[in-house]
């Protein structure tokens, strides 16, 4: 067994996503274990096995022990879903007796060894990276960056690592059950999915690295303050640190915009951007269904509303009665749900 585990969770439709980080990482770490945590079941009639291959294990997200999976997905819309896992996967791996594990997003992928953050494991139990690591020097980025940073999480948990010791088995227990309760899109309620929990760690927990490095989770959200420079080798640094892993959030949308809005004179952004869309062109795998995810819709095929799910999750009376809340039968949440609220089905 590898000392080592990466792990990353994701739904079909973001199967490109997660073998470029796949394959990126095995460039960087060839004996790592990369382990996919899958939160959908295949798409009827696809055969996603070749393309899964590029894994040494893959685990469904109701293989890992949540109680209650059923009502409990339910609750969740797809990104919610996918950040929920993470807690259990990780507990499952370090269960596994890793001594090591890295989680990553999908939509990560890495260019550099990661050593330096295996270093710092040597001590510390927890390792976070910051999603700003330098002030912004006016208002304006301030409050795109810095003030987005206090409303969603101080930490990018698009990657974290955790050594197999005492206080990171608590860690991953504590962070488990708090992303079973609660791991909404709802900052107004001070929750952020998976994040803002998070910030409480250095305060809870003995053993966390707060690891700075500017070639860590570099995004459109930090490039006011990251300069990327390409070498005629390839060679790729930030500020002159070698960009160990990059971050493509909304990739193709929203980050293309930011990333805009910020690149300023660093035109190498787009050498690495532009490098990353060809990528999961290249993983794409045919016949997936755009927008497709297994939990998306009741099963009479009907789609789930986040007006839905946020009635199903706020009140403890459905929950309790519905086990399945996506099947039909006579007795079914939809059935209820058509009398009492059809407005919902339309919406």
């Amino acid at each position: 067994m590898s000392r080592i585990a990466a792990y990353t969770s994701f739904t079909f439709t973001y199967l490109s996503r997660a073998l470029v980080l796949a394959h990126s990482l095995r460039a960087a770490h060839p004996d790592w274990m990369i382990c996919a945590c899958i939160v959908d079941t295949p798409p009827p009639g696809i055969d996603c096995a070749p393309a899964l291959a590029a894994f040494d294990q893959v685990v469904y997200a109701n293989e890992l022990g949540i109680p209650n999976f059923e009502s409990w997905i339910f609750k969740h819309d797809l990104v919610e879903a996918c950040t929920a896992v993470k807690g259990h996967a990780l507990s499952f791996l370090l269960a596994e007796g890793y001594e090591l594990v890295f989680y990553f997003d999908p939509d990560i992928a890495v260019f550099h060894s990661l050593d330096a953050i295996m270093e710092r494991l040597d001590t510390a139990s927890i390792v976070l990276t910051p999603h700003q690591v330098m002030p912004s020097a006016d208002y304006l980025t301030f409050r795109d960056n810095e003030l987005t940073s206090m409303k969603c999480g101080i930490y990018n948990l698009g990657f974290i690592a955790v050594r197999n010791s005492p206080v990171g088995v608590r860690f991953a227990s504590w962070w488990a059950q708090l992303l079973y309760e609660a791991c909404y899109d709802d900052p107004a309620n001070g929750i952020f999915t998976d994040q803002k929990y998070i910030d409480l760690v250095p305060a809870l927990f003995d053993e966390v690295d707060i690891f700075r490095a500017a070639g860590c989770n570099v995004a459109s959200w930090n490039l006011t303050n990251r300069t990327l420079n390409i070498s005629r080798d390839g060679t790729i640094t930030v500020n002159g640190d070698p960009l160990k892993f990059y971050h493509f959030t909304k990739i193709n949308g929203a980050g293309d915009v930011m990333t805009a809005k910020y690149i300023g004179e660093n035109s190498a952004v787009w050498e690495v951007w532009n490098w990353y869309k060809r990528e999961i062109a290249k993983f794409d795998t045919p016949g997936v269904p755009k927008g497709y995810w297994a939990f998306g819709r009741f099963a009479n095929n009907v789609p789930i509303s986040k007006p839905i799910r946020i009635l199903f999750r706020t009140r403890a009376g459905l929950i309790a009665h519905f086990a399945n809340p996506f099947a039909m039968h006579d007795d079914c949440f939809y059935r209820w749900l058509s009398v009492e609220h059809p407005d919902l089905i339309a919406a």
